[in-house]
């Protein structure tokens, strides 16, 4: 290895991986992607190997976090052993994983067994003709059932995940937070983000953290909060809820570039150093070419690095901005 800490240009310290495993979903959400996919073939998407061997050079290089994400990870097979090879990596501080929920109900204690510290699932609506309408194609109650089952697993925490839109879910914030802290859960509220063309005018849905956390002042005493846990979410506490957190993840009203830790490895093994912004690195076709040797490797993710934009330029005005989809990227 070239070096023991990877930084972009800028000075920023890279410390969390996020690895989409795959691009393939078993729901259909409208703020994800459009209701007609066509998913990579498989010859074109990083083989288990290479995510394990690149997730072991990146921890190699600094990196202490590394959250799976998908599409939904869950519907990759062979994942809950890759997850036990990944949190044995020395060095890495913890594995963590976002995902729908679909699988819990049967995968949540194989995943605590194999070292995922932490959960976070998405959970946009509470009911169940508004959740079919958001996801497609989701069953409420085995998301409901999958998150009693993470409960119940051991993991360090468990996070629900709500993207937030106008006309669609924001009158469920205050119903969101309080399932979440009558069960000691956390929750995060997000604001879209414009990536890929999936049928409808975002900036009409834009609902922003500063409007939520109104909503919940409604209702709750809050109680800023310096917590961090990584990645870019803001946290407050809920007076009278000592085991939840609120969390806030504001890429428009909110910019948390400056503090940017964070690279991206899509299905397709592009590693993408903003969100934001188009420019990546291709580490399948590296990985491929140098089957044997990780420094070139290592060499061209430190050249790539030097390029990490300063920030991301996201709109709400109901263009799109970047065009593949969450479901290549996990957000």
């Amino acid at each position: 290895m070239t070096q023991l800490m990877l930084q972009d240009g800028l000075g920023r310290k890279i410390e969390y991986l996020r690895i989409s495993v795959t691009d393939r979903c078993d729901f259909r959400c409208v703020y994800c992607m459009a209701e007609d996919m066509t998913f990579l073939p498989r010859q074109q998407i990083l083989s288990l190997e290479e995510i394990e061997r690149l997730a072991r050079l990146f921890v190699a290089q600094g990196v202490r976090k590394i959250r799976l994400t998908g599409g939904e990870p869950l519907v990759r097979r062979g994942v809950v052993d890759l997850c036990a090879r990944i949190s044995a990596l020395p060095g890495l501080r913890e594995l963590v994983m976002t995902t729908n929920g679909s699988q819990l109900t049967k995968l949540a204690r194989p995943l605590a067994e194999a070292g995922v510290k932490r959960l976070n699932i998405s959970l946009d609506s509470l009911n169940h003709e508004r959740f079919r309408s958001i996801t497609r194609t989701g069953d409420l109650q085995q998301v409901l059932d999958g998150i009693e089952a993470a409960r119940d697993a051991g993991f360090e925490r468990v996070k629900l995940n709500t993207v937030v839109l106008k006309g669609r879910n924001h009158d469920e914030v205050q119903a969101l937070a309080a399932y979440a802290l009558e069960r000691g859960l956390d929750i995060t509220f997000i604001e879209e983000m414009p990536l890929g063309e999936v049928g409808r005018e975002r900036g009409e849905a834009y609902c922003s953290s500063d409007e939520v956390r109104s909503l919940l002042a409604e209702r709750y005493r809050l109680i800023d909060s310096a917590e961090n846990s990584g990645g870019p979410a803001r946290y407050l506490r809920i007076d009278g809820y000592p085991d939840s957190r609120i969390g806030f993840i504001s890429p428009h009203s909110h910019n948390f570039c400056d503090t940017c830790n964070r690279v991206r490895l899509t299905t397709e093994g592009r590693l993408l150093l903003c969100l934001g912004h188009e420019n990546s690195l291709d580490m399948r076709a590296l990985v491929r070419r140098h089957p044997e040797h990780d420094e070139p490797v290592s060499e061209a993710l430190e050249r790539a690095l030097q390029h990490k934009p300063a920030r991301h330029e996201f709109s709400v005005g109901g263009e799109v901005q970047v065009l593949r989809f969450m479901n290549a990227t996990g957000g």
